[in-house]
């Protein structure tokens, strides 16, 4: 359960199992993200969030080392106060790192929002991302913070994207140090 704020999203992963044979690749693993919504069933913009997420995860899982296999990640929304496409990403690579799964590299998401005034807030509330120009989101990975996914939503010029796609990579940098301190603290308790 991964929750910056008051945003919160419980992460399940299953697999590497057995693949239909309808869903089974021969050459690598298939990735399944369901997003489920706090309550009723999920819409659209859920779909939209789990392909956004899927093609992040298939960016980094080393799923030619379990060819014909189906992995499942489920995550449900617990409560949204905001940057919940970032959430939701910090804790799809969670559960991805927590079920042991070969990596090429750790992710994070960072959220963005774009005031009118060209402040940049980071992980803003649902009423601060309803106030802003724009909001913008990336999904950095631990090698090179190099920029697995990005989306936005409003508009914003090629300055203001770059800027907030920096201030994105700095706190890329905190979010991979709670990892290690999650990680460290798991696997110390024996």
């Amino acid at each position: 359960s991964v929750s910056p704020g008051d945003t919160s999203v419980l992460a399940g992963l299953y697999g590497p199992a057995e693949a239909k044979v309808s869903k089974e690749l021969p050459d690598r693993a298939a990735l399944e993200v369901l997003l489920r919504p706090k309550v009723g069933l999920p819409g659209v913009l859920e779909r939209s969030r789990e392909q956004l997420l899927r093609q992040t995860c298939e960016a980094v899982v080393l799923g030619v080392l379990h060819p014909r296999t189906a992995i499942s990640l489920v995550l449900q929304v617990l409560s949204d106060a905001g940057s919940l496409l970032s959430c939701c990403l910090n804790a799809a690579c969670m559960a991805l790192l927590d079920a042991g799964l070969p990596l090429a590299a750790l992710f994070c998401g960072v959220t963005c929002a774009l005031q009118p005034d060209g402040t940049i807030l980071l992980d803003p509330t649902a009423r601060q991302e309803q106030e802003a120009r724009a909001i913008l989101t990336f999904a950095i990975a631990s090698s090179e913070r190099k920029v697995l996914m990005a989306t936005t939503k409003g508009s914003c010029s090629v300055e203001e994207m770059q800027q907030c796609l920096a201030a994105a990579q700095r706190a890329a940098t905190t979010i991979f140090q709670f990892y290690r301190d999650s990680v460290r603290r798991r696997y110390s308790k024996s």
